[in-house]
């Protein structure tokens, strides 16, 4: 059974940093490539950093260049999202996703609020 669980959210100040953790299991983590999304109150998912399977290669949303790094640890079946100088834009829920069929695998989602 494939499982995403994701933890770290927090409240925040802005300005402050968090890292988020998603860990996997039932599927070929160090064969996939993984994925962080976002969805804020009231507006759609937003892709925010993407990393292929081996780490050699990332991607970032606009609005996170600079200040969110993706990494993962093939070993543990984990991937993660280092979030530095966090604004309230910042705020949404954090989702985990990997590819698979039929529709891909997401997580819970993690929480972060970034308010003073």
């Amino acid at each position: 059974q494939v499982q995403l669980v994701e933890s770290g959210g927090a409240l925040v100040q802005p300005g402050g940093s968090l890292r988020l953790s998603c860990a996997a299991s039932g599927f070929p983590f160090d064969m996939r490539q993984m994925t962080w999304y976002r969805q804020a109150p009231g507006k759609g998912r937003e892709l925010v950093a993407t990393i292929n399977s081996r780490s050699s290669s990332t991607d970032y949303a606009d609005s996170v260049k600079g200040r969110f790094t993706i990494s993962r640890d093939n070993a543990k079946k984990e991937v993660y999202l280092q979030m530095d100088n966090l604004a309230s834009d910042d705020t949404a829920v954090y989702y985990c996703y990997a590819p698979g069929r039929p529709g891909g695998y997401w997580g819970q989602g993690t929480q972060v609020t970034v308010s003073s």
